[in-house]
């Protein structure tokens, strides 16, 4: 049994999936700004240096039109905002050839909302949620059970603490893997290698959707990771250019910041 998509909508019941963008985005780029004004009226009221007044009033400016436009872009991510959440996420579980039954794994679950809206669609899975809950976000494992328990799905879904690198997951012991914009958040890895990590987890006929903005200097080459994973013996393997499926073109997903957005998904 699988509840219709479209008749899903999270967050009605007063409960908080945060913002893709973190606050402390607009902390730093507002007090940046604001230290670039107070030097420029330094420079210009007690240094009397008029080339360094014009210099640092530039880079107040530059940095107010930044700070708006990660404000508006902000509000596009939010829910109630622009939709761009509740619209990904419902790309991916279309994709994810599930049956809604056994478990489901969500690789960097943030604050819930998509292991939630899995929950939701499919009334008979089980959702595992990981996530290492870094300071950046203010997510938290209190957070999602909080989340899941108000949008009535909380006994079905169990969210840990973890690590993309070293998943603390049985090899093929669940039955569809979902993530969504994690891993080119994970310094220093190698993403390929996280891909393969998480779908070690997968058993032998599971389902998996990976979505992330995928530029070759972070993922490297996509398409021959596709034909690996063919070659490996995966099922119905594609990479979707969801920039243009979800976003409508690559103008309005880089507009938000997710100009090289990417799913992978297919059947191990």
């Amino acid at each position: 049994m699988m509840a219709k998509r479209n008749d899903i909508k999270l967050g009605t019941h007063g409960e908080d999936y945060g913002n893709w963008m973190s606050t402390p985005v607009f902390y730093v780029f507002g007090g940046l700004a604001a230290l670039a004004l107070i030097l420029a009226v330094v420079s210009f009221a007690l240094l009397h240096i008029a080339g360094l007044g014009v210099l640092f009033t530039v880079a107040a400016a530059v940095l107010a039109i930044l700070l708006c436009r990660f404000y508006r872009i902000r509000r596009q991510y939010a829910f109630g905002g622009g939709n761009i959440m509740e619209n990904v996420h419902n790309g991916i579980l279309s994709h994810l050839r599930y049956n809604g039954r056994g478990t489901l794994l969500d690789v960097g679950c943030g604050s819930g909302a998509l292991s939630i809206r899995a929950a939701l669609i499919w009334p008979e899975a089980k959702v595992i949620g990981v996530d290492s809950w870094g300071a950046m976000y203010g997510y938290s494992k209190a957070l999602c059970e909080k989340n899941a328990a108000s949008e009535g799905v909380g006994a079905r879904c169990d969210f840990r603490r973890g690590d993309a690198n070293r998943l603390d997951i049985p090899d093929e012991s669940v039955d569809a893997v979902v993530s969504n914009y994690v891993y080119h958040n994970i310094a220093g890895a190698d993403r390929q290698a996280l891909l393969l990590e998480t779908l070690r987890t997968l058993k032998k006929g599971g389902a998996f959707t990976i979505n992330d903005t995928m530029p070759p200097r972070l993922y490297g080459d996509m398409e021959a990771f596709v034909q690996k994973l063919r070659t490996m013996g995966y099922q119905e393997v594609q990479l979707v250019d969801t920039s243009a499926e979800i976003f409508g073109s690559h103008f309005r997903a880089g507009a938000v910041l997710l100009g090289n957005s990417k799913m992978l998904s297919g059947i191990k």
